[in-house]
């Protein structure tokens, strides 16, 4: 069974920085793609940021300058450097990861269960 687990969320006043952490454990084959997701109260789930293993990674607009996504590949883990935070940043953010388990006939998508964050003064 593969778990995703966040954590580093919480409240923060505008113009703040966050980092946010999530770790894959399990019986994982193999990790494609680890991502960031968030979804503010009355709008769709969005993509924030996304990193390969090897790497590369994308941004959408509304965070490119301010933040950074890092991985490490040995600990499964994924990162998001949150800088210069604004309210229009607070949402529930999400981990996913396109891996394979050893118990999957293929790749697919695993999530976790979202930490808070929420940027106010």
């Amino acid at each position: 069974q593969v778990q995703l687990v966040e954590s580093g969320g919480g409240l923060v006043q505008p113009g703040g920085s966050l980092r946010l952490s999530c770790g894959a454990s399990g019986s994982i084959f193999r990790i494609i793609v680890m991502a960031w997701y968030r979804q503010a109260p009355g709008k769709e789930r969005e993509l924030v940021a996304r990193i390969t293993t090897a790497g590369i990674t994308n941004y959408a607009d509304s965070v490119k300058g301010r933040w950074t996504i890092s991985r490490d590949n040995d600990k499964n883990t994924v990162y998001l450097q949150m800088n210069s935070l604004e309210s229009e940043d607070t949402a529930v953010y999400y981990c996913d990861a396109i891996l394979k388990a050893y118990s999957d006939d293929y790749d697919r998508a695993y999530w976790g269960q979202g930490t808070r964050v929420t940027v106010s003064s």
